[in-house]
């Protein structure tokens, strides 16, 4: 019996010749990514059982972003102490505040995790990675203790779901609503502790941001990681951030490897989708019903990308966001930010009304700037609508793609894109 690309990756890591879903393996973790939230407590645990180490100062990555710049003096001490840890441990992998944005964002982008390899780290978007071909995925405090100080951690060797993705995408729909759909056909523990992979013509002619968002949300149908397999598009995406194929290793899977599930997607008649609250798997069309909202917002690890931004701006340009709706837009890293401002993308949502933020993920949680109130509507661009997650527990949250986000913040009314997006427009 053949191998998943997954299986391959977690037999090389654990020095055996094959691997087989549930056999529990201790396995090497290549990259250990850290922010100041989870990061304190591994921490602790360690210093208080005299474990003060790390395994390798080179393979670490130290982000902070869910709670900077600091909201109150809570959060200052904790990025004090991830701060100083980095500092004390000579960690060279620091993307200190100004210097980076959301963490799995900044990682994909460093050249630093590559094909073949693992990662983990103590947040459930860690699978985000999984769009390079690796192994990724985010584990508890205790586990990421184990992993800062003997660069190894145990896994039970998941199985695999198979997701074949056919057609080409209309006017107005996109990745965002293609993983929406997945989530709502197989449910929010459809993928319980599998790797989502994803495969087919849909797949191979996707640009790299749009298999981020597939990959991201992986975790919000119970997945342990999503993957995609390597080809022209992934290695032009590492070369242009300086690596090369003799850097890393590219595994595919096996004519016969063994899938627990297998789906099959046309996106030809996917529609703009919307998961109303309070669960990633309540999709429904967009616009079906015009839900007054408060609030939009795009950002996030999901869609805060530059990609994710044109798409807003190309239909806020020339508009404005409807009174008594407060649009929010966080570009997902510096270099996001940059390269907005230099194409003039900034502008376009000043001029429609809505405010630009500093690159974390602040909003997304619920953590600041941008906290929702109670009884608060908003369409977000993000990957979860639990209750409480973005404020207030009365709140609801309504998750969309960046499109849908701008349209309806444009209407003050959940609104489907294609009502702002023409086919010439689209191509």
């Amino acid at each position: 019996m053949g191998m998943t690309i997954a299986e391959k990756i977690l037999a090389a890591r654990s020095g055996h010749d094959h691997v087989v879903p549930g056999q529990l393996i201790e396995c090497r973790t290549d990259w250990v990514l850290c922010h100041e939230i989870t990061t304190p407590a591994a921490l602790r645990m360690l210093e208080e059982r005299g474990m003060d180490r790390v395994f390798d100062p080179e393979r670490i990555v130290a982000v902070p972003d869910h709670s900077v710049p600091a909201m109150n003096i809570k959060a200052a001490k904790m990025y004090q102490k991830l701060k100083s840890w980095v500092q004390e441990k000579g960690i060279r992998h620091f993307f200190d505040v100004g210097r980076g944005g959301i963490a799995h964002v900044v990682l994909e982008n460093t050249g630093l995790i590559k094909p073949g390899e693992t990662l983990v780290s103590g947040d459930s978007h860690t699978c985000n990675a999984g769009a390079l071909g690796c192994f990724a995925t985010g584990v508890g405090s205790t586990d990421l203790a184990g992993a800062i100080y003997a660069g190894r951690v145990w896994f039970k060797v998941p199985e695999t779901m198979r997701i074949r993705v056919t057609g080409r995408f209309k006017p107005g729909v996109g990745p965002k609503d293609l993983v929406l759909e997945v989530i709502k056909r197989i449910g929010a523990d459809g993928a319980n502790y599998m790797v989502m992979e994803w495969v087919g013509d849909t797949i191979d002619q996707m640009d790299m941001e749009g298999r981020f968002t597939l990959t991201n949300m992986a975790i919000e149908a119970g997945g342990k990681t999503g993957i995609i397999a390597v080809d022209d598009t992934t290695r032009a995406f590492l070369e242009a951030r300086g690596v090369t194929p003799d850097q890393y290793t590219e595994y595919r899977s096996d004519p016969d490897a063994r899938y627990k599930v297998d789906l099959e997607v046309d996106v030809t008649e996917l529609e703009p989708t919307v998961a109303y609250p309070h669960i990633p798997s309540n999709g429904r069309v967009a616009g079906t019903d015009r839900i007054a909202i408060t609030h939009a917002y795009v950002g996030s690890c999901t869609n805060g990308r530059i990609s994710d931004l044109r798409e807003v701006a190309a239909i806020l340009r020339g508009r404005r966001v409807a009174e008594g709706v407060q649009m929010l837009v966080v570009p997902a890293t510096q270099a996001v930010y940059k390269q907005a401002a230099q194409e003039g993308l900034l502008e376009v949502f000043v001029d429609a009304g809505a405010t630009v933020s500093y690159p974390s993920c602040g909003a997304c949680l619920g953590m600041h700037t941008g906290v929702l109130g109670p009884g608060d509507v908003c369409i977000s661009s993000s990957n979860r609508n639990f209750v409480g997650r973005m404020g207030d527990p009365s709140a609801e949250v309504y998750l969309a793609s960046p499109a849908t986000v701008a349209a309806s913040a444009v209407t003050g009314v959940i609104t489907d894109p294609r009502e702002f997006v023409t086919p010439e427009a689209a191509d």
